[in-house]
């Protein structure tokens, strides 16, 4: 697979959606991840992140005009001891409390489908990042309706172990702005990974559709110590 770059994806579509990337920073010495969400609608468009414990929440940026919270208001960051769990959706503390009892990240996510959405049936999105004894692996989900069809659930994981460094795998929930909106397809796609936590943070919100998106999250892992800097931006502020 060619890799591309991060910046010319982003910015390839007004309306990726919500999306997820995972990689090993250029000097090989982080583990990176990114969250972004963006929004067509009022409701969706009336969001902030707000950091929770280690992890992050999503939260009305105006409760007076906040209409249905139930696919909008969730944890999409938590963290689990040495993993660190990032979806779009509450399914990220389905991750959570299954992979505490001892289920695989693949196991938790047979539990859950695509979200209840039609037409759209937007994908779950999930990755979990392993950082533990000067090693990092990651892994990637997205269960999605099939072509649009709810009556089955496609799910795909992805297994990255011991990612080069400058590399990373972004998913995101729609191919491109559409009624209704097309599914992901393939597998995550090779981008690079560059800069330091500002200036890769700044990459990705720049390259965002200025219109449609929302709110960031980006936390960088150092390898060795499993401490982590965190950066979040929100339109509304």
């Amino acid at each position: 697979m060619e890799m591309q770059k991060l910046e010319a994806e982003l910015s390839s579509t007004t309306y990726p959606g919500r999306g997820i990337v995972v990689g090993r920073s250029k000097d090989g010495k982080k583990a990176v991840t990114a969250y972004f969400i963006m929004g067509r609608s009022s409701n969706s468009r009336n969001r902030v992140f707000v950091e929770d414990g280690e992890g992050i929440r999503t939260q009305a940026f105006d409760p007076s005009k906040l209409e249905d919270p139930s696919l909008i208001i969730y944890a999409p960051v938590r963290v689990l001891g040495n993993d660190t769990i990032v979806t779009n959706g509450d399914q990220t503390d389905t991750v959570y409390d299954l992979m505490g009892e001892g289920k695989t990240f693949e196991e938790a996510l047979r539990t859950r489908e695509f979200e209840p959405d039609g037409p759209n049936y937007t994908p779950r999105i999930s990755a979990v990042m392993t950082v533990a004894d000067n090693d990092f692996s990651f892994m990637m989900s997205i269960l999605k309706s099939n072509n649009g069809d709810p009556s089955c659930c496609n799910r795909y994981t992805f297994s990255y172990d011991n990612p080069k460094a400058g590399e990373g795998r972004f998913i995101h929930t729609y191919m491109k702005d559409a009624n209704p909106l097309p599914s992901f397809e393939g597998e995550p796609t090779l981008v690079d990974i560059d800069g330091d936590i500002d200036a890769f943070t700044e990459k990705v919100w720049n390259n965002l559709n200025e219109d449609n998106k929302v709110s960031l999250f980006v936390r960088f892992i150092d390898i060795e110590t499993g401490k982590y800097e965190t950066r979040i931006v929100n339109k509304n502020h």
